[in-house]
């Protein structure tokens, strides 16, 4: 009879011990599998949040470097440099900004109850915050959706020169302006002014009464303009021109590396006050409850994997010891050893086999419910230790309340509280071949160990 019919008669005869492995290898292959896909549910997920986010990097002022050097002035950098890391080849294009006061004139208003804060207070009677952008559709708010553009266009580099204006809506309803409307404005020395062309009219979400946290004016009075037409109402302004920040659009999000090792090393002490953000905040902060519970699916995963393979290596150590006499019959009828640790194998194997496709049907499930349960509940500590945090006083950087402001939570990336798992046939044979590989080992060794003596041993030593 050969070891083939022989193993599947054994697995017959013996249907007790058959279920006992099959129910511990379907455990086993159950908690790998539910591993994997969870694995591969977050890494999707993450790959989601990360284009999402964009392949973004903004280069801001390092608020710690500037309160650790005792520099009470804030830094700025030359629009030529930062012109310089525009064109290295991971970027598709870029926008910075600078900002100064600006002065409405004339029946021109500003919309009224707008934020008590002392900086608005030192902008004066009709005073705003103007803000000069290379390109106005790269700017945070416009890229997450939280302030849209209702009408006109967006500023581009190639207005850089011209005298445009986006003017936020309830300071155009207050002036009864539109696209193409004439706005006149004042600069900072009160003296020099030029007339600007609405451009365009967008929405701020924020109540007027709250003052912006960088600016410290209300948002229906704030004012973005070209750069080269701010520029215009600062005379006195005769050297290179100087800007706050920049945002840089990359051609992929995986580039965001090589382009800040590429940007160090143009920029070189020019970056000396600032700092350059891929995003790996709002990524992390997306991303938090998924690392925690990857972490404990793979712990799981491990565990159960472990100990299913060492219940498995004690029941075919088990079988293997109480089939003694029947291998020492086989072998001393000149059956060779090999084809019995066969046997042994296959008896294992097809055990394995038949456990993990059980897996298959049902561990998705399984593994969606509980995966889902698990993401829940660390969103929401996530979004429960976001909403505590609360801002420095307005005209306040926080670091003299002992608030950092780089631990203030990143706006529109919601800790993610989703995950889909599927099933495709990578996953499937991942498993197979862990199982398998853990059923020829359970085999492998105590069959060796009774195989190694004679037949006459076997069967006079007999239990």
């Amino acid at each position: 009879m050969n070891f083939v019919k022989r193993a599947g008669l054994s697995l017959w005869a013996r249907k007790g011990r058959t279920l006992i492995t099959l129910a511990t290898f379907l455990v086993i292959s159950v908690m790998v599998l539910a591993g994997i896909l969870i694995n591969n549910a977050t890494a999707r997920a993450e790959r989601d949040a990360k284009r999402s986010v964009g392949a973004e990097v903004n280069l801001d002022i390092d608020m710690s470097q500037l309160a650790g050097s005792g520099q009470m002035q804030a830094p700025s950098i030359a629009a030529s440099t930062v012109d310089k890391l525009g064109s290295l080849p991971q970027v598709q294009k870029y926008t910075y900004s600078m900002w100064d006061r600006a002065l409405l004139k004339g029946t021109y208003k500003l919309v009224k109850g707008g934020a008590n804060d002392p900086m608005a207070d030192a902008m004066g009677p009709g005073g705003t915050m103007s803000i000069g952008v290379l390109d106005s559709s790269l700017l945070p708010d416009f890229r997450s959706g939280k302030t849209t553009l209702l009408s006109g266009k967006h500023l581009t580099a190639a207005d850089k020169d011209k005298k445009l204006l986006l003017v936020e809506e309830r300071l155009a309803k207050q002036n009864g302006l539109k696209v193409g409307d004439m706005l006149p404005l004042t600069g900072n020395d009160e003296k020099t002014t030029a007339d600007f062309t609405v451009a365009g009219i967008y929405r701020d979400p924020r109540a007027t009464t709250e003052a912006d946290p960088e600016y410290g004016t209300s948002p229906a009075n704030m004012l973005y303009g070209t750069v080269g037409g701010l520029t215009s109402l600062s005379p006195e302004n005769t050297g290179p021109r100087q800007v706050g920040k920049a945002t840089f659009l990359l051609q992929d999000a995986d580039a965001q590396g090589p382009f800040k090792d590429e940007a160090k090393k143009a920029a070189g002490e020019a970056l000396n006050g600032f700092k350059l953000d891929a995003n790996d905040k709002a990524v992390q902060q997306m991303t938090g409850p998924l690392e925690s519970i990857r972490s404990t699916a793979t712990l799981a995963m491990w565990l159960m994997g472990l100990a299913g393979a060492a219940v498995l290596a004690l029941l075919v150590n088990l079988a293997v010891k109480q089939r003694r006499t029947e291998y020492g019959v086989l072998l001393a009828m000149g059956e060779k050893k090999g084809r019995l640790i066969a046997q042994q194998a296959l008896e294992i194997v097809v055990v394995a086999a038949l456990a993990i496709g059980l897996s298959s049907l049902f561990a998705p499930q399984l593994t969606q419910s509980a995966g889902q349960a698990l993401l829940g509940k660390e969103a929401s500590a996530a979004e429960q230790k976001i909403n505590s945090w609360k801002p420095p006083a307005p005209g306040s950087t926080g670091l003299d309340q002992g608030i950092d402001p780089n631990d203030r939570p990143v706006e529109n990336a919601d800790p993610i509280d989703k995950i889909t798992v599927a099933l495709d046939p990578a996953d499937l044979a991942t498993v197979a071949g862990i199982g398998l590989g853990i059923a020829l080992l359970a085999t492998a060794l105590p069959a060796a160990s009774v195989l190694r003596l004679s037949p006459r041993t076997i069967l006079t030593k007999g239990k």
